[in-house]
């Protein structure tokens, strides 16, 4: 699915461009296919159509605090690495 959304994504905004709507068509027959098109048509389709409701960003306030609340838990991240000592 990751690998050709952004084909599936631009069947809402690549017409207004004067792109190919229908480029995802290439990909028929692909076992991901049904499953990218719903995805997109549930949760990307919104961003490109100003007549479908959308949730107002005040909602997302809460999920993102969340996220930024919590410490790190990364491979990436650890407390003795000379990045963290700065702060």
């Amino acid at each position: 699915m990751v690998q050709h959304h952004g084909i599936f994504q631009g069947y809402y905004f690549w017409h207004h461009f004067g792109g190919d709507r229908h480029a995802r068509d290439a990909l028929k027959g692909h076992e991901h296919y049904a499953y990218t098109a719903e995805f997109c048509e549930l949760y990307d389709s919104r961003a490109f159509d100003r007549t479908k409701e959308i949730m107002p960003l005040k909602e997302f306030e809460p999920m993102v605090r969340k996220v930024f609340s919590e410490p790190i838990t990364s491979l990436f991240h650890r407390e003795d690495t000379p990045a963290t000592k700065l702060g």
